[in-house]
């Protein structure tokens, strides 16, 4: 894993890279979130799709509910980059719609748009 803070206006966002899945149930994710804070002081991620595990967008497994909750109940703003597009669920496309709509977590594009969203 590898941490690189990218300060966009006054707000430090940490861009987390990885070869491999950082985050594959709520644990993971907590501990996602606790070694990025611990490291950088920052409370605002940019992660790659590829770094969640695919479960995490088949909202039946429920993973995906459970893991954004504790990024909310953290403080913790979160942008996900990927083609989610490739995703032909309606209620997943209705949910990052709705996510989208927040103020905590992003489904993006890109880059630039993620730091745009974590931005605020």
């Amino acid at each position: 894993m590898n941490i690189q803070v990218i300060q966009h206006t006054s707000v430090p966002i940490a861009r987390v890279t990885s070869d491999s899945i950082l985050i594959f149930d709520v644990d993971s994710a907590l501990d996602l979130m606790a070694s990025v804070h611990y490291q950088s002081g920052v409370r605002r991620l940019i992660l790659d799709s590829s770094a969640i595990d695919e479960r995490f967008f088949d909202l039946k497994t429920r993973l995906a509910g459970d893991i954004l909750q504790k990024f909310v109940t953290y403080q913790t703003k979160l942008a996900i980059i990927g083609d989610f597009s490739v995703y032909t669920s309606k209620s997943l496309r209705d949910f990052i719609r709705e996510s989208n709509r927040g103020s905590d977590i992003f489904f993006v594009g890109s880059e630039e748009e993620a730091i745009a969203r974590l931005s605020f």
